[in-house]
């Protein structure tokens, strides 16, 4: 079905906020952002041809019609506000209309104001009232949904329904803070590109204008008073800065790696991670590949590079760990922690109600996230997925990694992910089903037994020379150059010296 455009008409100066937080609702919430786009003119690309009232022209493309009055009636375009304007042709059009009020009272309001409400309310329309963008969040939802279902049958499933409206209520006011000091500027901006990009990709979303206005329809940034400025809000910039945590201390991660099984005083490894979230967990899992092992194995003729633990069972409790952590606890840092038989990542805060780690590693509950903003931009930018199985997964990928299953706990203030690992007994590894080495089925078939063998021993040993070719199969030197020369073209050794002293090594880039 042909996505339905929802134009939200209001005083943007005033209401920029609340503009923001309707954005941001329709973007994080699953049922809404799969049938819904929020339109907001300020975003929209300019007009390719001339028009007195472009807002107008906007609100033609549109199929529902959103009104939020406060104090301000807006600068008059004519005779009427720009909003006015608005309310007036989506009666014309004949639009699905949701009338909302600021404030518990119409007594400090303008007369123009005034003339704008009683005129909706002539027109038939009731409203609701709202006091901030908190709490006009879960009024706008259900106001949606029934509009969604009455106009367009359109029907959210009972799971779908208690799925967003949990996100509603356990949404941090954290991540959508705005940083009105700071500009877009201090983002960077080939982050911001790759997020633009990936929303480009999904034909189902249309993409606005420009970069700062796909953060502005995200809800990761608001309209500044100076014409076409936006200041970004806390989740873009724990998202899209290059030092997050330059400005909140508590975003960091710490990384330690230790020699035995508890914390000493002298970790062998140590990492602060200070990074945009996206490339702070490429780092952590850089620090967790630097401080484990990697046994090798030979698989066929290839000597292919195992992994003590999977990296998508670390990918997930990373990514859990920053998306779903309470930002508001500033105490508090996620620990990421290497011991010689299991890693431990401790994210700030416990699941949120009714999740617990009891549901969560039995797998099949509704996904939820205090930061639904942070969660769905990582969606986007396909680091994590919102279905409520990556525990799941993870615990999977563990078992087919011949490990035990991660175990789930709630301690001292963390939510603690615990992957146990071989504990130095590396044949309990399994080797991966889709494991491959530079040797192709295709080159393999290219090989006679002699060059399978030299090729083995030279992963086994390191190098191969042509005496001990000659000694092991009892040919002559001729038809063991005739041999390695064979591994040389074919890109699998490389000689290392001349003459009788030359060894025959793999080779290192191909």
């Amino acid at each position: 079905m042909k996505t339905i455009r929802i134009f939200i008409s209001s005083v943007q100066k005033e209401l920029e906020l609340e503009r923001a937080a309707i954005a941001a609702l329709i973007s994080t919430d699953p049922f809404l952002l799969r049938h819904c786009e929020p339109v907001l003119f300020e975003r929209e690309p300019p007009s390719s041809r001339p028009s007195s009232k472009p807002y107008l022209e906007t609100l033609k493309n549109c199929q529902a019609y959103v009104l939020m009055v406060a104090n301000e009636y807006g600068s008059p375009d004519e005779s009427l506000s720009a909003t006015h304007h608005e309310y007036r042709l989506a009666r014309e059009l004949k639009l699905p209309s949701l009338i909302f009020l600021k404030g518990s009272s119409d007594e400090s309001r303008t007369p123009k104001v005034k003339a704008l409400i009683d005129e909706a309310k002539n027109d038939g329309f009731t409203y609701k009232r709202f006091h901030d963008r908190e709490d006009l969040r879960p009024s706008l939802r259900d106001a949606l949904l029934k509009m969604l279902k009455e106009e367009f049958d359109l029907h959210a499933s009972s799971g779908e329904m208690a799925e967003g409206g949990h996100q509603v209520e356990a949404a941090s006011k954290f991540e959508s803070s705005i940083l009105r000091e700071t500009g877009l500027a201090s983002l960077d901006s080939s982050l911001v590109k790759r997020f633009a990009e990936c929303l480009a990709s999904d034909s189902s979303i249309k993409t606005p204008f420009s970069e700062s206005r796909i953060l502005h329809s995200r809800g990761l940034a608001i309209k500044a008073e100076e014409r076409n400025q936006f200041h970004p809000t806390a989740a873009a910039f724990l998202l899209f800065s290059s030092r997050p945590a330059d400005r909140f201390p508590h975003c960091e991660i710490l990384a330690d790696a230790y020699e035995g099984l508890q914390i000493t005083g002298r970790p062998k490894g140590q990492l602060t991670i200070n990074a945009a979230l996206p490339l702070a967990l490429e780092e952590a899992l850089k620090f967790i590949d630097d401080h484990t092992f990697h046994p090798r194995r030979v698989v066929g003729l290839n000597n292919v590079r195992l992994d003590e633990y999977p990296t998508p069972s670390l990918r997930e409790a990373l990514v859990n760990a920053v998306a779903h952590r309470d930002y508001e606890d500033t105490a508090r840092k996620i620990l990421l922690r290497i011991f010689s038989d299991r890693i431990e990542i401790a994210s700030p805060g416990y699941p949120l109600k009714p999740l617990t780690p009891a549901r969560l590693s039995k797998g099949g509950y509704r996904p939820c996230s205090r930061n639904p903003v942070i969660a769905q931009t990582l969606a986007t930018l396909s680091l994590m997925e919102q279905r409520g199985t990556g525990f799941a997964r993870m615990r999977v990928a563990m078992l087919d990694h011949g490990l035990s299953s991660p175990e789930l706990a709630e301690q001292d203030g963390f939510f603690v992910v615990t992957l146990f690992g071989p504990a130095g007994n590396f044949n309990l590894i399994k080797t991966p089903t889709d494991t491959s080495g530079p040797v192709t089925p295709a080159i393999e078939a290219q090989l006679n037994e002699r060059q399978k063998r030299i090729f083995i021993e030279v992963q086994k040993s390191g190098f191969v020379t042509s005496g001990w070719c000659r000694s092991t199969f009892g040919v002559a030197l001729l038809t063991v150059q005739r041999d390695l020369a064979g591994l040389i073209e074919e890109g699998l050794i490389e000689p290392k010296g001349k003459g009788r002293g030359a060894r025959y090594a793999v080779k290192t880039s191909r």
